[in-house]
């Protein structure tokens, strides 16, 4: 029936829009076609416009509506006639139990609508429609007696069709009259599917009385009226059966029980080979699948039924039962990667226009053009695959983007089984009706993207997380344990950092330091495994955890409790098991700081030329031998230069490193791959100016965004051969160990963008001068700003460019002058 309404509305969809761009400014500039009079309209004019737009688009829903009720009576009359021969298709009864109250409802709206009508047409300041809403609002009685007999009435109409051929016919094809609008006369649509309109409809006019509400002054005549029909309204939905309750959550079944929404949220399905964001409803006895179906501009929102399960005949399939796993797409990340780019480029742009004078208009549209781009992430970042089928052994893939999410709505279906389920068969009508509830009962209303955020909350931390995961306790038997770290970005959780195994214990005693980045993160979550050994179990999809979840639990970073420089000890209880540990937290523009050490004996924060001249090397030894290390054990590693080592194991390596211990190749071979990783991108974050020097930093800035290619190389290897040589030899070192690292992608996962994105704010960041001057990252959330993302484009470039070496480098003529 939504596809009719839909198209009656497409004619009125053309004058809202119409209407609309009234209201839309440009960047400071007149339209030359619109008057100036229609562009700068006062707030009331505004108003008053939104208000007509709401009234608009209620009265033409207004009219199908009555076109469905005039459908239904129909059939009544011959019905009735028929009731008083000796051939009756229905008895008298059965007619009045089925129409009840039908007639006296259509009355009530049409003489609504005709009284509505002119006010529209004859639009202006001075109508008024509040009374015509009032006198609505107080004959929902009415609505009271045909939604108590409601189920009666469709019980009687499957019963009849049952019994009979004739009336089963009337039943799957009344026929609806169009709008006047509408080139198409009429359409088909069955009766159990119209005698639910009047349902759907006291929601309907609910939500309009709030959006007119919204868009009435408080001294217009209108608003007390309003207000009253409003009030009268929420009064009738809080004394009607749960059925239309919004807020309440449970819907009453036809069988009379009362089934209770468990979880609802948004996944992304995998269907047809192709991703769908999907709002998925747990019910007590079911699972259901929705969509947002689209709707005319101010209409109400409904969702469609994709499929649904019955939880009795829901079983888990493991990816050895599935064969779909092979058609998962997975993006490349560094689409990924320059995705948020975008998206964080956007946020300072809408920052910088709500300070600008009639920057507004332009925020909105930046806004949406924020909202598709983090619609898209929310559609593509997922990988960890969650497959359940019904009892056919008809399949269906969800992809998740943390292993907690997927926990989580496993653990709360399997709770549900535990009870003694039988298997729910919905007829298309129970279905309508369910399905027609979600939007009511729904708990999370939007996609987890900025967009939809409020200005007012907090916007997260940017910068880095410190976190010391201590022990645990509360383990029955001895096990193989370790812990995940989580944090959420950009809308989703993703995995941090992992703890090592502790062997065949019941208190494992971890006390690893991680230091993860934060993106706008709110929440720190740990779960804690037991890792598993079976052979047979490790051939897997990548995405395909198969150690078992022992226990989970998440914390709020609460910015006055985490920006403290001294540690916060916590606790997180999960399933019976606590897991201890301890956390810091570092601003971005803290941690950018660079302070040269004291000791000038040392590696870590000493200047590179000195380290060189001391070693009498072209390269520090500290490069050369994590560069040689990760090349020969690291290089196969999933997310290496990506995956936080642990930080008391980097401590260690630094220290060794700057007290020359003899010991260091040693402990390079024994320790953790992704530690020395972090231990050479730590040397490089410590110098006391980037690799790429301070000086050049301006001109890097203007030579990645030149547009000419020949212009671009020629500025872009002037700026290499401007480096001094210490600073050169051990950045074309780096690039090609990089370089090595990117061909082994398909098994690491790391590509040329990735390692950029990883190394390029390290090697190349404005002076604190530079900063103050131009006010680079000084704000929380200008972390991924402009200068971040041409700070990777900078390494990107000669990370893709042909080899380059320090001889042909140092041989070529310069065309231009050396002074930069």
């Amino acid at each position: 029936m939504e596809e009719e309404e839909e198209e009656a509305l497409g004619y009125l969809d053309k004058v809202l829009e119409e209407e609309e761009e009234v209201f839309e400014y440009g960047d400071g500039e007149l339209d030359p076609i619109t008057p100036v009079h229609k562009q700068f309209k006062g707030d009331v004019e505004k108003g008053l416009e939104m208000k007509k737009l709401v009234l608009s688009g209620f009265l033409a829903s207004e009219e199908i509506y009555i076109n469905q009720l005039e459908a239904l009576l129909l059939p009544m009359r011959p019905l009735k006639a028929a009731a008083t021969t000796s051939q009756p298709v229905l008895t008298m009864q059965q007619i009045e139990t089925i129409f009840y109250k039908i007639q006296d409802i259509f009355e009530i709206h049409k003489e609504f609508y005709d009284a509505l009508l002119p006010s529209i047409q004859h639009w202006d300041e001075k109508v008024t429609v509040g009374h015509l809403f009032q006198k609505l609002a107080s004959q929902l009685g009415v609505y009271k007696a045909f939604v108590d007999n409601y189920k009666n009435a469709l019980e009687t109409v499957e019963k009849s069709s049952q019994a009979n051929i004739q009336f089963q016919k009337i039943c799957e094809t009344v026929k609806v009259k169009g709008p006047k609008e509408s080139k198409d006369c009429t359409t088909t649509s069955s009766m159990e599917a119209l005698l639910y309109k009047p349902i759907d409809r006291v929601t309907r006019s609910t939500l309009v009385l709030h959006d007119l509400l919204k868009h009435t002054p408080k001294d217009h005549p209108d608003f007390p009226l309003l207000q009253d029909a409003l009030r009268i309204s929420h009064s009738f939905l809080s004394s009607i059966n749960e059925e239309i309750d919004p807020r309440r959550t449970a819907v009453t079944t036809p069988k009379g029980e009362a089934r209770q929404l468990v979880k609802d949220g948004f996944l992304v399905e995998v269907s047809e080979n192709s991703r769908k964001l999907r709002h998925v409803f747990l019910f007590t006895d079911l699972l259901l699948c929705a969509k947002m179906k689209k709707t005319a501009v101010g209409r109400h929102q409904q969702y469609e039924c994709k499929w649904y399960i019955p939880l009795a005949d829901l079983t888990f399939q493991t990816l050895d039962e599935s064969d779909s796993c092979h058609s998962i797409q997975v993006l490349p990340e560094h689409e990924i990667e320059e995705m948020k780019m975008k998206i964080s480029v956007l946020k300072n742009e809408i920052q910088k226009e709500k300070k600008a004078p009639k920057g507004q208009s332009r925020v909105e549209r930046l806004r949406k053009k924020m909202n598709e781009q983090e619609s898209w992430l929310l559609l593509h970042s997922p990988t960890i695959p969650f497959r359940i089928q019904n009892k056919h052994g008809k399949s269906y893939l969800f992809l998740l983007s943390s292993d907690y999410e997927r926990s989580e709505w496993r653990e709360s279906m399997q709770k549900l089984q535990k009870k003694d389920l039988q298997a729910c068969v919905l007829s298309s009508v129970e279905l309508q009706v369910l399905t027609s509830s979600c939007f009511k009962l729904r708990t999370v209303h939007n996609i987890p993207v900025t967009s939809n955020k409020d200005d007012e909350e907090t916007p997260g931390l940017y910068g880095f997380l410190h976190v010391i995961v201590h022990s645990a306790t509360g383990f029955n038997e001895s096990t193989n344990l370790y812990c995940t770290l989580e944090v959420d970005s950009f809308g989703y959780f993703v995995s941090k950092a992992k703890t090592r195994v502790f062997r065949d214990t019941t208190e494992p005693q971890w006390n690893e330091e991680f230091e993860i980045e934060l993106e706008g993160s709110q929440y720190l979550r740990i779960l804690c495994y037991e890792k598993c050994y079976d052979k047979s179990m490790l051939n897997k999809d990548d995405n395909e955890i198969v150690d078992k979840i022992m226990g989970k639990g998440q914390v709020q970073l609460d910015p006055q409790t985490v920006q403290s420089k001294n540690w916060h000890m916590d606790v997180i209880e999960m399933n019976g098991i606590k897991v201890e540990f301890s956390m810091k937290f570092t601003s971005r523009d803290l941690s950018l700081k660079r302070t040269p050490s004291k000791k000038q004996s040392g590696v870590f924060g000493v200047k590179i030329n000195v380290v060189t001249k001391r070693e009498r090397s072209k390269v520090p030894y500290i490069v050369r031998q994590c560069i040689e290390e990760v090349e020969k054990r690291g290089i196969d590693e999933v997310g290496i230069y990506r995956i936080s080592g642990v930080a008391t194991d980097i401590q260690a390596l630094k220290q060794a490193f700057d007290t020359n211990t003899k010991d260091i190749l040693m402990m390079l071979s024994d320790m953790d791959i992704n530690a020395i990783a972090g231990t050479l991108k730590l040397y490089f974050r410590e110098l006391p100016e980037p690799l790429l020097t301070d000086r050049l930093y301006p001109a890097f800035m203007e030579g990645i965004a030149l547009s000419d290619p020949a212009a671009k190389e020629n500025c872009m290897m002037h700026l290499l051969r401007s480096l001094p040589d210490p600073n050169l030899m051990t950045f074309l070192t780096l690039l090609d160990h990089l370089k090595r690292v990117a061909e082994k992608e398909p098994i690491n996962k790391m590509s040329l963008h990735n390692l950029g994105t990883v190394f390029g704010p390290t090697l190349l960041r404005p002076s604190e001068a530079e900063s103050a001057k131009g006010q680079h990252i000084t704000c929380a959330s200008d972390i991924w700003s402009h200068d971040v993302m041409a700070q990777v484009q900078v390494l990107l470039y000669y990370l893709q460019h042909p080899p380059i070496s320090f001889a042909e480098l140092k041989r070529n003529t310069l065309y231009f002058s050396t002074d930069v």
